[in-house]
């Protein structure tokens, strides 16, 4: 059974710092793309940054370009999303998936409840 399992949103002030982590469960992370995705007050869900399966190449959201990292633990079977010189506009849900490739844009399996991430003095 496929389940995401999102962690380590916060309340932090403009310029501060975040690690979000992800637990995959029900099958091997390794074998995927893996997406977070990010969904702000009154949004669509988007997502804003992929890392690929082979090669680890990595994607991101013209708007968090610089300041976020995603990164992988396959032996884990965990993703992580460091996000730092966080700004307002950072402000929202975190979800965490997984894919065949960055291209498609899209994850399989259940959303998981998120994390929330606000960013304000």
């Amino acid at each position: 059974q496929v389940e995401y399992v999102e962690s380590g949103g916060d309340l932090v002030q403009p310029g501060g710092s975040l690690r979000l982590s992800c637990v995959v469960r029900g099958f091997t992370m390794g074998y995927y793309a893996v997406f977070w995705f990010r969904q702000a007050p009154g949004k669509e869900r988007e997502g804003v940054s992929c890392m690929g399966r082979n090669d680890n190449r990595t994607y991101y959201d013209d708007s968090i370009k610089g300041r976020f990292v995603i990164s992988r633990d396959n032996a884990k079977n965990m993703m992580y999303l460091t996000m730092n010189n966080l700004k307002p506009e950072d402000t929202g849900r975190y979800f965490c998936s997984a894919g065949s490739r960055c291209y498609d844009r899209v994850g399989f399996g259940p959303w998981g409840q998120g994390t929330q991430v606000t960013v304000s003095s």
